[in-house]
This record gives structure tokens, C-alpha cells and sequence, in this order.
């Protein structure tokens, strides 16, 4: 199974997701894709197989990943400060891959049904729907 994780800013994110992904399924293929170097940077450090930079790898990507993950602004054109390309938002909305989503609520996008949680949470929550896709 091909899991993408899409981080932007300085990819926090996206480390804690490649983090937590492979320590609970070490066998499972993490492609990274940072909106810049910075986050591709810190989700190749936190031990993704591979890794790639901006909007035509996110495209790409998407079209063979079996499952997404990452920041909810991730679908949103413009969104992470204009980092999320409206190409990008796209590709990732028109993929095949499931997708899990993270609440994130800043620029602008609120999420409403979610709780308060730290991060760390959520990504404990995406790792626990990621194995139910898994299944």
C-alpha cells in the first residue's frame, strides 16, 4: 500500500505523520510531498521511502497513492497561505486514494464537529482510520 503525506509551512505535520505511519506499519511504502523544502525536508528526516517538492509531484502522486494523508487544507485551493495550489486541491480531490484529513483550523477554513485535541491526537486518530483502510 502507497500512503502520500502532503505537508506544507515547515511540515510539523507531515513529520508526526510519517513518524507515527511508520512506527505502527513499518512495511507500508510513505511517498512525502512537501509544498516546499522545508516540510519535504522534515518528512524525509522523520523516515519517509521517498520524497518530492511542489505542485506537479503532489499531481503525480496523487494519481498512484493508495491513501492520502494530511492537513484538511490540502483539498482547499489557496489554502496554508497560498501554498495549496488550486492544481494541487485538485489532484488530490479528483485521486482515487481514500483520504484522511486532519482538522486543521487556521487560514481561514474551521472545521465544525471536531474537538479541540492537540495535534498529537489527530495524528494518532489518522494512524487508527489509516488501519482500518488497511483491513
Amino acid at each position: 500500500m502507497k500512503i502520500l503525506i502532503i505537508d506544507g509551512q515547515g511540515g510539523g505535520l507531515g513529520r508526526q505523520l510519517v513518524s507515527a505511519v511508520k512506527e505502527k506499519y513499518p512495511e507500508t511504502e510513505i511517498l512525502a510531498v512537501g509544498t516546499n523544502s522545508a516540510a519535504t525536508n522534515a518528512m524525509l528526516r522523520a523516515g519517509a521511502d521517498q520524497a518530492a517538492t511542489g505542485e506537479n509531484s503532489v499531481s503525480v502522486a496523487a494519481g498512484i497513492a493508495d491513501v492520502i494523508m494530511g492537513p484538511v487544507g490540502i483539498v482547499i485551493a489557496d489554502s496554508m497561505l497560498g501554498e495549496i495550489t488550486p492544481r494541487m486541491a485538485l489532484a488530490v480531490g479528483r485521486s482515487r486514494a481514500k483520504r484522511i484529513l486532519i482538522p486543521v483550523n487556521l487560514c481561514n477554513n474551521i472545521v465544525v464537529g471536531t474537538y479541540d485535541v492537540p495535534m498529537s491526537k489527530n495524528v494518532q486518530n489518522a494512524v487508527e482510520a489509516l488501519g482500518a483502510l488497511m483491513k
